[in-house]
């Protein structure tokens, strides 16, 4: 009852009025780009500082050290859950959660914190990188596909790819079919229409914003694709997953995130 009649205290004061916290769209956006191993968002988000800027993100402790180091904790039960879910095996996702909860516990200044903070979450992110990729075992077609996604929100021709790995188009075509059953057109509109659907269920994008950012050359031609590709239209999407793809089941706990 104690804590209850302090926390009671503390909503009916006016300092909790005050205390607003960052819009969930940059926190699902950071873990998407972790889950589908985006090493460039991720390694951007780093440079930013996003882990230490303390603007909208809940105080877990009046100790600057020991606040950061209860967001470290939880970033690093939800990315190895997130993880998990998209295939990381579970011995490796856990073990990597004890090393660097463990290493937390020998540092003690708020750069050292966010130096493992950045390695920890980039470590995450290299390894579903592998992960995501690793379902064919051609060179070429591995190369191809990190192209495609380092690409992906470019207007990205076969021939393009065929400059960059130093073989004909007309070769890589019938090797990209052989091995995934897919053109390289119908993989890259099908990256695209995945890229679509984070940023559907994690932002507040426009139609045409996304339209734009995915180069489709209108957003009617976007809005057909996707369609083709889903069975609806992207507002129907929209309307039907945003916000709600937050499956942490097999976490036991709760509470503030660090929103990096």
């Amino acid at each position: 009852m104690r804590y209850q009649n302090e926390w009671l205290l503390l909503e009916a004061d006016d300092i909790a009025d005050e205390m607003e916290h960052r819009h969930p769209t940059e926190e699902f956006l950071f873990y998407e780009a972790v889950m589908s191993g985006d090493v460039e968002a991720v390694r951007k988000n780093c440079e930013q500082e996003r882990f230490m800027d303390s603007e909208g993100v809940g105080v877990l402790s009046k100790d600057p050290i020991t606040n950061l180091k209860y967001h470290f904790v939880i970033t690093t039960a939800m990315i190895t859950r997130l993880c998990r879910q998209r295939g990381m095996e579970l011995e490796q996702a856990f073990r990597m959660s004890d090393f660097y909860i463990q290493s937390l516990d020998r540092i003690h200044t708020l750069q050292e914190i966010q130096h493992l903070h950045d390695e920890m979450v980039l470590d995450y992110t290299e390894k579903m990188r592998r992960i995501c990729r690793s379902d064919t075992g051609s060179r070429h077609i591995n190369v191809c596909k990190e192209y495609i996604y380092a690409h992906i929100k470019e207007r990205i021709t076969i021939e393009e790819i065929a400059e960059q790995l130093g073989v004909s188009a007309s070769y890589l075509s019938r090797l990209f079919k052989k091995e995934t059953g897919d053109s390289v057109s119908a993989y890259i509109r099908a990256q695209k229409i995945e890229m679509a659907k984070n940023m559907l269920r994690y932002s507040d994008y426009t139609l045409a914003d996304i339209a734009n950012r995915l180069s489709f050359s209108t957003q009617s031609h976007f809005i057909q694709q996707f369609r083709e590709q889903t069975g609806m239209t992207p507002k129907k999407y929209r309307d039907t997953n945003h916000m709600v793809q937050w499956n942490i089941s097999e976490t036991g706990g709760g509470g503030e995130t660090d929103g990096s």
